[in-house]
């Protein structure tokens, strides 16, 4: 039997018996439903604590900071006859610093930040502000977006101006009723001209997700100004207190960190006054640890996703014998004018997997489906990856060639005489 005659034969049958093969689908339909609407939860949400981490800047990252030294440090020795350099003797890391960093090591994105603690006078009241001096790069790395205004630019870094971005929620406590643009506000003794306002977080908003919520709302209650300029009138000797890195992949960060090791060591008279705290190693081993326990849920849940699987299949497994004892005539006719066992047994297996794989597409469907309104409802994501979907149409196929295996044998095997006898 040619295989497209196979085909037609096999969904002429299915279409013959309505109601009996709508019931053989619901089986295998519930099964792979099951599967990938299971499959694809647990996919969505490491997907989406995966693109988080990358929305907050921590991907292929490292943070270089101010090291403490003291009477203890692993870096002097108390026993040691000769002086030795003190961290005290040592210029901290400063804007030069940053400015080879940025121009001399390829990078993604770096920034610089000093904090300090100021007093905003709000009318007959101060108010303590955290003012943050740093680098555009430090909005765009953690998809901190403008609401009105624009950020600090280059000739204001250059030319030390005294300008400010005010966070989403500073600006929303006090400027509740109109636009903070233009205007000057005075924190401690310096006075700044306000050029834009952050918009509120959108990588928590848009994905429905509150991830480290607690940290981004602290970055959108301070007040920024560049870099410079803090460095010269807000910080001794112009230090930074700490410096972040990003690369464009996990291939060259490890260069990325050993060059700028290796520039800071020779800018710094090879005294390591500094520590190097390798945020990507953390973010990969919490990546890990996720990997791990989705594995593991994901055992749990295709175990039990497999029993309506199975149920399907035994369904289907039961049909086809039922279908063979209601067919015997028919086997007897297809032997009687020249159709082979191998014919019959390939019959009976089209129907078999046709069947399967037509409640896999509609377990797909449905599983879409439900994804989208389930997303939709908690304002979170919820993907059909290719995955789920490869997996769902893989264990259709296998119970439809499993369960039409001894069905298809049988019906190869009937004896056309012992019929028509």
């Amino acid at each position: 039997m040619a295989f497209l005659d196979g085909i037609k034969a096999a969904l002429t049958s299915i279409l013959s018996h309505k109601l009996r093969s709508l019931l053989t689908l619901t089986g295998i339909v519930i099964g792979v439903l099951a599967v990938v609407t299971m499959f694809s939860s647990v996919y969505a949400i490491k997907e989406l604590i995966q693109r988080n981490m990358e929305g907050m800047g921590w991907n292929h990252s490292l943070v270089i900071a101010a090291k403490g030294t003291g009477p203890t440090s692993p870096h002097g020795s108390r026993r040691s006859k000769k002086p030795r350099r003190t961290a005290q003797s040592q210029r901290p890391i400063n804007y030069s610093d940053y400015l080879a960093l940025r121009d001399e090591i390829p990078h993604k994105s770096i920034y610089g930040m000093i904090e300090n603690p100021s007093l905003y006078r709000l009318k007959d009241k101060d108010l303590q502000v955290r003012i943050r001096a740093t680098s555009v790069d430090f909005f765009t790395s953690k998809n901190y977006d403008i609401l009105e205004g624009r950020y600090f630019n280059q000739v204001e870094e250059e030319n030390l101006l005294p300008v400010c971005v005010l966070g989403y929620w500073f600006a929303k406590e006090h400027f509740p009723t109109g636009s903070p643009l233009g205007t000057t506000i005075t924190l401690g003794k310096q006075r700044f001209k306000v050029v834009g306002v952050l918009a509120d977080d959108s990588v928590n908003k848009q994905e429905g997700f509150d991830f480290n919520s607690w940290e981004r709302k602290n970055d959108l209650e301070a007040v920024y100004i560049p870099l410079k300029y803090g460095c010269t009138y807000l910080s001794p000797q112009g230090a930074v207190h700490m410096i972040a890195m990003q690369s464009h992949d996990e291939e060259s960060f490890a260069p990325m960190k050993s060059a700028a090791r290796q520039l800071l060591l020779s800018r710094h008279n090879m005294y390591p006054n500094f520590d190097f705290v390798d945020i990507s190693a953390i973010m990969i081993t919490v990546s890990d640890e996720i990997d791990t326990q989705m594995q593991k849920w994901n055992i749990t849940l295709f175990a039990i996703a497999s029993i309506s699987l199975i149920v399907g299949g035994i369904g289907l497994f039961s049909t086809l014998l039922i279908s063979i004892q209601e067919r015997m005539t028919e086997i007897g006719v297809r032997k009687s004018v020249g159709a082979t066992d191998t014919s019959i047994f390939l019959y009976f297996i089209y129907e078999s997997v046709i069947l399967a794989l037509t409640g896999a597409f509609i377990g797909i469907a449905i599983a879409w489906l439900i994804l989208t309104g389930i997303g939709a409802a908690i304002k979170m994501p919820l993907y059909l990856p290719l995955a789920g979907v490869s997996l769902g149409i893989f264990f259709s196929l296998l119970i439809g060639v499993i369960s039409g295996l001894y069905p298809a044998i049988k019906a190869a095997r009937v004896d056309p005489i012992k019929i028509i006898g």
